[in-house]
């Protein structure tokens, strides 16, 4: 599923503020900052916008269980 062009507009890397841009199969979205330069998957055509330390921090804590 193309990631809409309005959407990538207003997607900005939630550590840096940089914009954000997809890669060719648009399934990860990329920092354009070169000193930060994080990536973050597309799952479902859903950006998901967590960087890994509060992604890890979220999983020792156990925020993540179902």
């Amino acid at each position: 599923m193309p990631i809409d062009s309005r959407l990538l507009d207003i997607l900005a890397c939630p550590v840096c503020a940089a914009p954000l841009r997809a890669d060719d199969r648009e399934t990860s979205l990329t920092c354009g900052e070169a000193g930060c330069g994080r990536s973050y998957p597309v799952v479902g055509g859903i950006p998901v916008l967590i960087a890994n330390e509060e992604l890890a921090a979220a999983s020792v804590s156990g925020s993540l269980d179902s």
